[in-house]
């Protein structure tokens, strides 16, 4: 018993530290293959894709999912490609390690086709490399079962953590959607991997978001306001859920259509972002607009019709991605709208930094399934002031009950 528990200490240490690295690796990767396909050195995504050519923007998309498609075709000729969920699930209560190399080589061309600006979120592939490494690293050790479910799902976390600099939203990320529990055990081991990785990767993950806040005064109008958004956000959440599940394959594809399909929807994209350079990538650059207030009325309506739809054509093409960052950026693309009309009707104007996060946390409590961790995810992304958590925290459990009531 000592031992196991010594065991499991020393586990957590090495799961945080490989944590941290795997969102290094990842975010190198990723940066790289940005820069080479819009050919810029300096400065954001969407500032590369501003200023890199038409032709550039059009091809460079086309081109990564062609590579991506190709390497997933030759990847799946030779072995099955779980989820993590999946792998997870099917591995622990065998006591049977992952399919390591699988899940590494899966993960890399996730970065490949976000990096070329595949409209997919980047938070699956570490959190891939995350589990791989920490299946490898505490492999020897006597664990039980249980606690090899607790310390990769930490490692899954501590992956997501590490690569948007938040230690408490990876933290409940893996005890709250992974594990489904609050057990102090597993939320202790959570939080000291997650900060462990973001302390690791904060060298070179680490990026301030300049943003403007209202006053703090307006905090309860903000808090109601969050109330009237709630609906709204879970009509918009519950669209995406419903479009990415009717999208998605039954199992993935293996044929050589994914080369062209997948560069299909690259060269879609890309012609696109010759009218909205926000549209590529994982929508950062999208928030990052929404919270600058730099969207006008008319291009909020069409990324947020276009988001969603772009993300569609890449699952449906066979590619695999992540769904949180999209749906973060849906969500703040739909407060732009809002608080973009308000302003435009009205002599009381509305932070459109505070109503489009607030629509954001609403949409991704509708499409994680958790409401309290959508509300600090966001709050720990854009940092801004503390009491702006709350009308976060409102829209969030508001849409989420709503749903509920929905459900009955």
């Amino acid at each position: 018993m000592d031992r196991r528990r010594l065991e499991f200490g020393c586990s957590i240490i090495v799961i945080g530290l490989l944590a941290g690295i795997a969102g290094v690796a990842t975010t190198l990767l990723l940066h790289g293959v940005e820069h080479l396909t819009y050919r810029y050195t300096f400065g954001s995504l969407l500032e590369g894709v501003t200023d890199s050519s038409p032709v550039r923007r059009s091809l460079g998309p086309m081109i990564g999912g062609a590579l991506a498609g190709l390497g997933w075709w030759l990847l799946r000729r030779k072995a099955e490609v779980p989820t993590l969920s999946a792998a997870l699930a099917e591995v622990i209560p065998q006591h049977r390690r992952l399919p390591r190399l699988t899940l590494s080589l899966d993960a890399a061309l996730q970065v490949l086709l976000v990096g070329s600006g595949a409209s997919l979120g980047r938070e699956n592939a570490p959190r891939q490399l995350s589990a791989v490494l920490g299946d490898l690293g505490t492999s020897r050790w006597a664990l039980s079962a249980r606690d090899r479910e607790i310390l990769l799902a930490c490692a899954a976390g501590a992956g997501l953590a590490a690569v948007y600099s938040v230690p408490v939203g990876g933290a409940l990320f893996a005890t709250r959607i992974m594990l489904r529990t609050w057990q102090p055990r597993a939320l202790g081991a959570a939080l000291i991997t997650s900060s462990l990785a973001v302390a690791v990767a904060s060298p070179v993950t680490h990026a301030e978001v300049p943003l403007t806040w209202p006053a703090p005064q307006m905090s309860y109008l903000l808090t109601a306001f969050a109330l009237l958004l709630a609906p709204l956000a879970l009509g918009v959440g519950l669209a995406f859920n419903r479009l990415m599940a009717l999208v998605r394959p039954v199992t993935l594809i293996s044929s050589w259509v994914l080369i062209p399909a997948i560069a299909a929807a690259g060269l879609l994209i890309g012609i696109c972002s010759v009218w909205w350079p926000e549209l590529p990538g994982n929508g950062k650059s999208i928030l990052t607009v929404s919270l600058d207030s730099g969207l006008t009325l008319g291009s909020a309506v069409v990324i947020l019709l276009l988001k969603p739809l772009l993300t569609a054509a890449f699952l449906r093409a066979g590619a695999v991605g992540g769904m949180l960052t999209p749906a973060l950026a849906t969500g703040a693309a739909l407060g732009s709208i809002v608080a973009l009309s308000i302003n435009a009707w009205t002599e009381h104007p509305v932070s459109v930094a505070a109503v489009s996060l607030t629509c954001a946390a609403g949409v991704l409590a509708i499409t994680q399934g958790s409401p309290l961790w959508a509300a600090l995810f966001v709050w720990e992304l854009a940092r801004p002031p503390w009491w702006v958590l709350l009308p976060f925290a409102v829209a969030a459990f508001a849409a989420h009950a709503l749903r509920r009531v929905r459900d009955l």
